[in-house]
């Protein structure tokens, strides 16, 4: 379980104060795939980022009794000098995971060819994305922590991407971010709502969707 304590956030974009958490208390449970859902600009994906600890919250604390994956397609922790080959092997030490068997994995899945053995630098965003989504699910975690990163790629390898998704989540929890609610009735069985700096549960993901749509003001049939 990943157990948020007392925990405050917020931040100041073009003069207006945007609350992530209120002293906000909430955990979330083991071995759940759960959607964050949220208005835009909300705090979804700052959230995200505080429970990996690649954001530090103004107060309160977060701790977990498992192991927490980064978001993925969060590529701030590659070396852009480094190739992908490289920089797979790197994450594989720090997490103390077969390195051969890793890079071997991340090779096939990424799809990235000869761009695998090239520096970091020379790749679009998306061929980042598939290389911080590679190496996401090559490792295991017992939480995943998922921010869009399945939109990446043509058709072939969107399927791909959700058919490893839903194996890995099959034995571990995700906390996952999309605006697609399709993508979330698929990956997610329950959810909760980001609402000015609070969090509400709900067991089935269809309520929580009915009820991020009413704080929107929205009645669109998905």
């Amino acid at each position: 379980m990943i157990h948020l304590q007392n925990l405050c956030k917020s931040f100041w974009r073009d003069g207006v104060q945007t609350v992530v958490a209120d002293n906000l208390n909430f955990t979330f449970p083991s071995g759940i795939s759960m959607a964050l859902l949220g208005r835009n600009g909300a705090g979804k994906s700052t959230l995200l980022s505080m429970i990996a600890g690649t954001v530090s919250p103004d107060s309160g604390h977060i701790w977990s009794d498992g192991t927490i994956s980064w978001p993925v397609g969060f590529k701030g922790s590659f070396h852009r000098d480094l190739t992908g080959l490289q920089n797979t092997r790197f994450v594989a030490r720090v997490y103390g995971v077969d390195t051969g068997m890793l890079c071997s994995f991340v090779e096939d899945f990424s799809e990235l060819g000869a761009h695998y053995h090239m520096p970091l630098r020379t790749y679009s965003s998306g061929m980042r994305s598939r290389l911080s989504f590679a190496v996401s699910m090559g490792i295991h975690f017992d939480a995943y922590l998922v921010d869009e990163v399945t939109s990446v790629g043509d058709a072939a390898f969107k399927a791909k991407s959700h058919k490893v998704f839903r194996q890995r989540i099959g034995n571990s929890g995700a906390i996952v971010v999309s605006h697609s609610m399709p993508n979330l009735r698929r990956l997610c069985t329950a959810g909760v709502v980001l609402e000015h700096g609070q969090l509400t549960y709900f067991d089935n993901i269809k309520d929580a969707i009915a009820q991020h749509e009413a704080n929107m003001g929205a009645s669109v049939d998905y």
